[in-house]
């Protein structure tokens, strides 16, 4: 087994089944204390905590747009990206993953109203909203979005993006449904 190279599912688990428990306990260990991210996943397995985890990405990603100790805000929608990615990854409940992803939308609009943004921002905020419908669909939460997406989408008509036309494309097939 090279370093590079990894070892293959069917090695992993031959090597498991030959190795002593109490060895496995003491690699595990090893892992949980060199990796954060097996840290952060096992510390999520046995205490999701997942409304905090939520509040804690919330203000992060507020923090973005209407910062408390900088004077200009980032406004980069990468930090939003990398806590959904990590959510889904932990499989967290979708109902506080989609809260999430609207939340992004919401606060987003809430800079964009007062500000000049460039091209790129209606871009990618068209990009969150397709993501958001795509995952509330996929997971049967229209019926607890509804309302919050249909709010997300007028505020794009009242502030006239230049992309408005894609939203409303995205809402047509989302009331097809």
């Amino acid at each position: 087994m090279s370093i590079l190279g990894g070892m293959s599912k069917r090695a992993l688990k031959k090597y498991i089944s030959e190795v002593p428990k109490k060895e496995l306990e003491e690699q595990l260990l090893d892992l949980y204390t060199r990796f954060p991210s097996v840290k952060k996943y096992y510390d999520f397995i046995f205490n999701p905590r997942e409304e905090a985890m939520v509040l804690e990405a919330k203000a992060r990603i507020k923090n973005e747009y209407f910062p408390v100790k900088r004077k200009r805000p980032r406004a980069r929608r990468s930090i939003a990206q990398r806590y959904i990615k990590q959510f889904r990854k932990l499989e967290m409940d979708a109902h506080w993953l989609a809260d999430l992803m609207l939340y992004n939308l919401e606060i987003a609009q809430d800079f964009e109203t007062n500000r000049r943004v460039p091209e790129a921002f209606y871009q990618s905020m068209f990009n969150s909203f397709k993501e958001v419908l795509q995952y509330v669909s996929l997971h049967q939460l229209l019926p607890q979005f509804r309302s919050r997406i249909g709010e997300v989408y007028k505020r794009v008509g009242e502030g006239q993006w230049p992309n408005e036309g894609a939203f409303t494309r995205e809402m047509e097939v989302l009331d097809g449904m």
